[in-house]
């Protein structure tokens, strides 16, 4: 009775196994190359809106008398250089999007 048991324990922990590694052993490719664009533009988007409070935060900091204006005039340009990069990247993705739509759907283009 109990190497019953312990062969329908055994068995359980196998499908168990089974049901969690199958997400991890199925290809992915496809998944990722779908979502890639997506998560392109939620990553320029967290640097635009980082590097936009960063921006507000050193200000603020010049005018409680935190900053020196030789370090905040460092600070903006490395937060307006990481916010225009984001800027110019969310542009392009966009491009490449209509560029898509548009072989998708050359009528309505």
């Amino acid at each position: 009775m109990s190497f019953l048991l312990y062969l329908i324990g055994l068995l359980f922990i196998s499908l168990i196994a089974a049901f969690v590694a199958f997400p991890l052993l199925s290809p992915s490719e496809e998944r990722e190359s779908l979502a890639e664009p997506e998560s392109q533009t939620v990553r320029w988007e967290k640097q635009k809106a980082d590097a936009y409070a960063a921006l507000k935060e050193a200000e603020f900091d010049l005018q409680m008398g935190k900053l020196t204006d030789a370090d905040y005039q460092l600070l903006r340009e490395k937060y307006e250089a990481r916010a225009l990069e984001a800027l110019a990247q969310l542009d392009r993705l966009n491009q490449v999007k209509k560029q898509v739509g548009a072989e998708r759907n050359p009528i309505l283009s």
